[in-house]
């Protein structure tokens, strides 16, 4: 559902004065979704908190984004949508979009223009990978490992393809309890071109090739479904390497000095963002739009990078990016887009796991039951 011009202006101008709905009325709680952890305490801090003082309203911080696709097709299914914005990967945005379980939006009029005038649509470029899709972030799904754990006399761990070497590297490893990343990487490590992983990975014989690559390390592979898990995996000493998204990796790493070191070879990139759920009723939505104009704009997306090792969706807001805001540290140089962490990277193909996510995810959960 659109607001009305007029209320877009207004709130363009206003951003966050608290803007009355079409009709009259403003919702004064939200329930906001994601992930948890560290990446839940950066949102807090940059977006909800400042939001809540401007405003006075109260924001519910809901830590399901990992469920957000069938949760919101169950409600969806009932009727009954409890969810206002929700933090998804781009993949399930398009998902979402694709199921008209999520609001398009218009960057012209529900996205602030950058602070030099560039429009909404320009300064977040190709990051609008959808046409529901909010982008807040750019992460990266990397290894972890335990420094106190290389074998004498070898070199540390440099990337993903080391997670397949138990010669070299012996310990149990931690992935992630779904397809993503996991199958590209195992056909990367096992001899497939970069520029072919994704149309291996549509054929039957690709598939399978996968798989028996990661059949080589199933029995000494813990999989983790909360992005928590692995990295308290590594911070007790129970995995030698872990998968996990490098803003908890950072997290872990410099502000709680565990003994952890960053293997960023073939680091998965990604992006991140907020999906308007369909179904909300007018105050509702012209809250969250009014929050979405708030906590999407040039500074505030700079703001969250204080807190977490994750870069701005938005070109205007990289060079804002600054240091850590408790440990004065400068945050560039651990982001996952810096040059020296970004050698050899790989870039999550969103719409073609929109098209294959359901296929694959039923594949492979029979696969880990074997």
């Amino acid at each position: 559902m659109k607001l009305t011009k007029t209320l877009l202006a207004t709130t363009a101008l206003a951003m966050t004065a608290g803007v009355a709905g079409a009709d009259g009325h403003m919702a004064d709680e939200m329930t906001i979704v994601s992930w948890g952890g560290a990446y839940s305490a950066s949102q807090i801090k940059a977006y909800h908190e400042p939001y809540m003082e401007k405003t006075g309203i109260k924001i519910i911080n809901d830590e399901s984004s990992s469920e957000a696709v069938a949760k919101l097709r169950a409600m969806s299914e009932a009727g009954n949508v409890t969810w206002d914005l929700v933090d998804v990967e781009a993949a399930d945005a398009i998902r979402l979009c694709d199921e008209g379980l999520a609001l398009e939006i218009d960057p012209a009029t529900d996205l602030a223009p950058a602070p030099d005038g560039t429009s909404a649509a320009d300064d977040f470029g190709d990051m609008l990978v959808s046409d529901c899709f909010i982008p807040q972030i750019v992460f990266s799904t990397t290894f972890g490992y335990r420094t106190d754990q290389v074998p004498e006399g070898v070199d540390a761990p440099s990337g993903a393809c080391d997670v397949f070497d138990l010669e070299t590297y012996p310990g149990k490893r931690a992935l992630n309890k779904n397809p993503i990343a996991n199958m590209e990487w195992a056909l990367l490590c096992d001899g497939v071109a970069y520029e072919e992983v994704y149309t291996t990975l549509e054929t039957e014989e690709g598939q399978a090739q996968a798989f028996a690559k990661l059949d080589t390390i199933k029995a000494d592979t813990l999989w983790w479904s909360a992005s928590a898990e692995p990295i308290q995996w590594l911070a007790d000493g129970e995995v030698f390497m872990a998968s996990a998204y490098n803003g908890r990796l950072f997290s872990a790493i410099v502000e709680k000095d565990q003994p952890i070191g960053m293997a960023w070879n073939w680091q998965m990139f990604d992006l991140d963002g907020w999906v308007i759920p369909a179904g909300l009723a007018d105050d509702r939505l012209a809250r969250v739009k009014d929050y979405v104009m708030y906590a999407t704009d040039t500074q505030r997306l700079a703001d969250q990078a204080k807190y977490i090792s994750y870069g701005p969706a938005r070109a205007s807001s990289a060079p804002l990016v600054s240091t850590h805001a408790d440990l004065g540290i400068e945050m560039a140089p651990h982001m996952p887009t810096e040059p020296s962490n970004a050698e050899n990277t790989f870039v999550n193909n969103y719409m073609w796991w929109a098209d294959y996510r359901d296929d694959l995810d039923a594949k492979f959960q029979a696969w880990l039951a074997k």
